[in-house]
């Protein structure tokens, strides 16, 4: 059988590497190192390993790494990035695993490192024994852009029959998650002398009557796409920033809002987006201005796997816990975009993931690889 590194030594390897994903120069890596290291262990193991390039600049990097012959089977995904880390905000090197109070701790070792050397480590001992595929797919810049599953989209291959996003759920499988888009709405106006209204247009004017457009919009979604399953069961719609004008004896010229929006599951990003554009439009006829909608990114559709799902039944089986839903955005409306049943399910907790001292507690380590290697053995032996 061939032989990997020991668990925690994997694991330790992975965090020591850093692959910062950030839409701020000054902060962003390369994650190339994670997955080369990655590629070494996948044909250790005798996998048909393909590093893919995300960007022109080559700094940024996926990996697809296939076991067994055949098509169809198990993905076992993840993404390579992690965020950035404050800077002595944290008890010990975020770079250096460390083991205190039953838990591991670095950057990187819940969202979400630590789940590709549990992957591997469940697949070494199958390897023999496989009828059907298992993939593992490391991606770049989940964190930032999610350009690493875009860009694996593109190609519209069908990597598997079933994947599994090992993202932090405290061991629960997550079937729906919202979709989250970013927009900035700019008004332009005409300016001049506050005394003299009628010489100018003022754009801070118009932009009130587009947050308030943008209100009634939130308030008709929330009865449009109720969905109970969640948390908070309605779409949100959030007026982050406003920047206006430059002086209070001036009409304002020129202003600028930034919003998000978190999408139900069966609320397309388009058609909020048309939505939007469709009330802009009378605004500015109203006020003769120019108004433009400018997507910030292009953000994540929501994500939705059925409930009588195969894949679903089955962690739910595995787990003893029964699927439920998250607020935060994954890579899972990508694969399943290709048709794949797909689920989200990994060891580590949300809370811990983007802070300080991140970890993941010892505990869930043996039941998440015993969780992946029942799934290995149900799935594709």
């Amino acid at each position: 059988m061939p032989e990997l590194p020991k668990l925690e030594t994997m694991i330790r390897e992975l965090v020591a590497i850093p692959s910062v994903s950030s839409t701020l120069p000054r902060w962003d890596q390369s994650n190339r190192p994670v997955v080369e290291r990655l590629a070494q262990w996948c044909e250790t193991l005798g996998m048909d390993v393909a590093l893919l390039p995300v960007n022109e600049a080559g700094d940024k990097w996926n990996l697809v790494a296939k076991a067994g012959q055949g098509e169809g089977g198990l993905v076992l995904a993840g993404h390579t990035d992690t965020v950035p880390y404050d800077d002595g905000a944290w008890n010990s090197d975020p770079f250096k695993l460390s083991e205190r109070d039953g838990k591991w701790y670095g950057l990187g070792v819940c969202d979400m490192k630590g789940f590709f050397a549990l992957a591997l480590a469940a697949l070494a001992p199958a390897l023999p024994y496989l009828r059907k595929p298992v993939t593992l797919i490391a991606t770049a810049d989940e964190e930032s852009s999610m350009d690493g599953a875009r860009r694996l989209m593109q190609a519209a291959k069908n990597y598997g029959d079933y994947v599994v996003i090992g993202e932090p759920t405290g061991m629960r499988p997550i079937r729906q998650h919202k979709g989250i888009l970013m927009d900035a709405i700019k008004v332009e106006g005409r300016s001049g002398h506050s005394s003299q209204p009628a010489l100018g247009r003022n754009a801070l004017e118009a932009m009130t009557d587009v947050m308030i457009s943008l209100r009634e919009l939130r308030s008709s979604w929330v009865e449009q796409y109720s969905n109970p399953g969640f948390e908070v069961p309605y779409p949100t719609l959030n007026l982050g920033c406003i920047h206006g004008g430059d002086n209070p004896n001036r009409i304002c010229k020129s202003c600028e809002l930034q919003y998000d929006v978190r999408l139900m599951p069966g609320m397309p990003m388009e058609t909020v987006r048309d939505s939007i554009r469709s009330q802009l439009r009378s605004i500015a006829e109203k006020h003769e201005v120019d108004i433009q909608l400018r997507p910030l990114f292009d953000g994540v559709d929501s994500f939705q796997e059925r409930e009588d799902s195969r894949l679903v039944r089955i962690c739910e089986e595995l787990t003893g816990k029964a699927s439920g839903t998250v607020a935060f955005a994954t890579e899972a409306p990508f694969f399943k975009q290709l048709g794949a049943e797909t689920v989200v399910l990994g060891p580590g907790d949300i809370d811990q993931a983007h802070q300080p001292d991140e970890y993941v507690s010892l505990d869930r380590i043996p039941p998440m690889m015993k969780l992946l290697e029942e799934l290995i053995r149900r799935l594709c032996l």
